[in-house]
């Protein structure tokens, strides 16, 4: 596989204060591996925030990628039968999103996207941020590491003493963890310690 020309999707949930640190990965993702196929959830694609109008954020995913955003269930399920991608990310990836990954559930543009990709045995990467990854959504987390074509951007605690539950990726390990899961490995260290 060809690392300078991977056919890779993005797929953003609704961790709204990340998106301004996933649209940077993104930038980092188009400029090492060539044109990405952008897709959101249904919540992005809807839902304006004081981190940003929606409009904004898809118009700027677009520039970023020189394609339409894919927000809907039916544009994301050609992904998988028409094999249209080497490597799918999630990021931000959301406890909600873990969750539905973990279990199975397929009611979203971006768990659909995922479901359709790993039907091709191809990495999907996932990038976590969530306020209870180390809470509820932990065991979601666990199931989702033992996953086979799943991989994860090295995360952390982000604020330990104002939210001892919270899990953030560091974004700016995305293309390297991209790399790592098209060879079948997972980047280390996963765990990262922060101060």
């Amino acid at each position: 596989m060809n690392l300078d020309q991977l056919r890779v999707g993005f797929a953003f949930c609704g961790s709204f204060c990340t998106m301004s640190r996933a649209l940077d990965a993104l930038e980092q993702t188009a400029a090492r591996f060539g044109p990405v196929t952008p897709i959101v959830s249904e919540t992005v694609a809807a839902t304006d925030t004081r981190f940003g109008a929606a409009h904004d954020f898809m118009r700027e995913m677009e520039r970023i990628c020189g394609r339409r955003v894919i927000s809907t269930i039916a544009g994301a399920e050609p992904i998988g039968p028409k094999g249209l991608l080497d490597a799918l990310v999630i990021c931000p990836c959301t406890g909600n999103t873990l969750a539905k990954l973990a279990h199975g559930v397929t009611d979203s543009s971006v768990t659909m996207a995922a479901k359709a990709h790993l039907r091709n045995g191809r990495p999907l990467v996932i990038a976590v941020s969530t306020n209870d990854g180390l809470g509820a959504s932990a065991p979601n987390l666990g199931a989702l590491l033992g996953r086979k074509h799943v991989y994860m951007v090295p995360f952390g605690q982000d604020d330990y003493a104002g939210k001892p539950t919270s899990l953030v990726a560091d974004f700016s390990l995305l293309p390297q963890t991209i790399e790592a899961a098209c060879r079948g490995e997972q980047l280390q260290p996963i765990l990262q310690a922060r101060g």
